[in-house]
């Protein structure tokens, strides 16, 4: 079989944000899109699984690492995998400023799983960008400990907006998260 052609790589990690059945049915005709990056610009490129990663598409991420997608740190983080974080910190204390697809932080990621535990630890070796962010994705979870305690120990700035232009506190409104909401007025 060719080689996967540059759209078809595309179609793969377009599909590895979400839609999990064209990532399976694209992987089983073509095993060796599994690792291959897409280049959306000269200093941005992406594979499926770090796709999957910056989306927190567990179920996603799970399935590629059983493919054998390599474990980023930044994979490790969103699924809430502690084990895996600590032996790759260990192992390269620098990964904690490593930054996935998109020039996403680690925080950010680690935020997904609302582990506060996990983030806590990843923040105090290093891991401090993108808390304004890594506050959004606590929001947007509904992870309320996470999110009190990034108000507390992070300094995210809470005009930070999104993608779809909305700060923490507008999804915790739009989301009717009374808890997180109150506790962002709070803040404010």
């Amino acid at each position: 079989m060719p080689n996967p052609t540059p759209e078809e790589i595309r179609d793969f990690v377009i599909a590895g944000h979400g839609d999990f059945d064209k990532v399976k049915t694209m992987l089983a005709a073509q095993p060796e899109l599994l690792n291959l990056a897409y280049p959306w610009s000269e200093t941005d490129s992406e594979t499926a699984i770090q796709a999957a990663s910056h989306v927190g598409n567990v179920a996603l991420a799970e399935f590629l690492l059983a493919q054998g997608a390599p474990l980023a740190i930044y994979t490790a983080a969103m699924l809430g995998r502690r084990d895996d974080v600590t032996r790759l910190l260990a192992a390269n204390p620098e990964l904690a400023k490593v930054r996935g697809a998109h020039d996403i932080p680690l925080l950010p990621h680690a935020a997904m799983c609302g582990d506060v535990a996990l983030v806590s630890a990843l923040h105090a070796a290093g891991a401090t960008d993108g808390a304004s962010s890594a506050l959004i994705f606590a929001v947007a979870r509904r992870h309320a400990d996470l999110a009190a305690w990034l108000l507390a120990n992070a300094a995210p700035d809470l005009a930070w907006k999104n993608f779809q232009g909305k700060t923490a506190l507008d999804i915790a409104r739009d989301r009717e998260f009374g808890e997180i909401e109150a506790l962002l007025v709070r803040q404010v």
